[in-house]
């Protein structure tokens, strides 16, 4: 059966850029719910601090969670090779991060979709980048995994590998036992694609997952479609919100997982409004986890 982690998405200007809350207030708040692990993330501030990685892990375990997945946001398409061997650099220290912490899973990204960058070209500096780290990864047994993106919040441009048949030949191109892909259903939409297309097209390589939900505020998906597609900065008729009140039909992302086997982390990315939110939210995947993986 998957396991479920939160990832602190209503925290992260406080955690990662305020510095008004610590990395140990919210584990303290996080381990209460019903979870097994929390999902990190390389730019918190304490972060920094190397002294503070065995700290952090022992305190969660202390809990009796674990840490199996960190989020960070390597630059692969950057036409300057010296950028590219810094983010590979960068890349290689926070799969460090993630075992120190006893993590399984370090999220890669493709880059940013620069407007002079071709498609092949992007693919291209994309894999060679990605390949380079994976003996580094596979090494100390952590699973790199693309995640469909968006963007990442300090980012000028959009992700280069957001649209589906861009994301899917990165995938195609990158055949290693220490690669996946990280499905996160919400991040279609903002593409102005369907979550459902994608995963019946990299179901069987899908190792974790973002579970969240998006609702519209006004208007339909169709013209979500014609406004975004996948243009820069946020659908502005697109919200996050609470998990099984939005777009995603978690009843049918929950039976295709199950039907190809799919048995790693989800780990929750909403809960935008505080805990009580977050916590309804994890009652509902939950629910759903259970539904679809039944325990013997």
């Amino acid at each position: 059966m998957p396991r479920l982690a939160v990832f602190p998405k209503a925290y992260m200007q406080a955690l990662c850029k305020e510095g008004t809350m610590t990395v140990s207030e919210w584990i303290e708040m996080s381990v209460r719910l019903d979870i097994d692990g929390l999902e990190w993330y390389a730019g918190f501030l304490e972060m920094q601090d190397e002294r503070n990685w065995p700290r952090f892990r022992r305190q969660v375990e202390d809990h009796g969670k674990a840490i199996p997945m960190m989020c960070c946001s390597p630059d692969f398409t950057h036409p300057d090779p010296a950028f590219r061997e810094r983010e590979i650099g960068k890349q290689k220290r926070w799969i460090d991060m993630t075992y120190a912490l006893g993590g399984s899973y370090c999220r890669v990204l493709s880059g940013q979709r620069r407007p002079e960058l071709s498609e092949d070209e992007g693919v291209r500096l994309a894999v060679e980048c990605i390949e380079a780290c994976l003996p580094f990864a596979q090494e100390r047994g952590i699973t790199l995994i693309l995640e469909n993106h968006y963007k990442d919040d300090f980012w000028e441009y959009p992700e280069f590998a957001q649209k589906m048949e861009v994301f899917c030949q990165l995938v195609d191109r990158v055949r290693h036992p220490n690669f996946g892909v990280n499905y996160d259903p919400s991040n279609t939409y903002l593409a102005g694609e369907g979550p459902l297309e994608l995963l019946y097209r990299i179901a069987d390589r899908v190792v974790t997952m973002h579970a969240s939900d998006r609702y519209l505020k006004y208007g339909t998906i169709e013209d979500l479609r014609r406004e975004e597609g996948g243009a820069a900065g946020y659908a502005k008729r697109l919200s996050h919100g609470e998990i099984g009140r939005g777009l995603n039909d978690y009843d049918a992302i929950f039976s295709e997982l199950s039907r190809v086997g799919f048995d790693g982390w989800i780990s929750i990315e909403d809960g935008v409004d505080g805990m009580d939110q977050l916590e309804r939210s994890v009652t509902f995947v939950r629910s759903k986890m259970k539904k679809y993986w039944p325990e013997d």
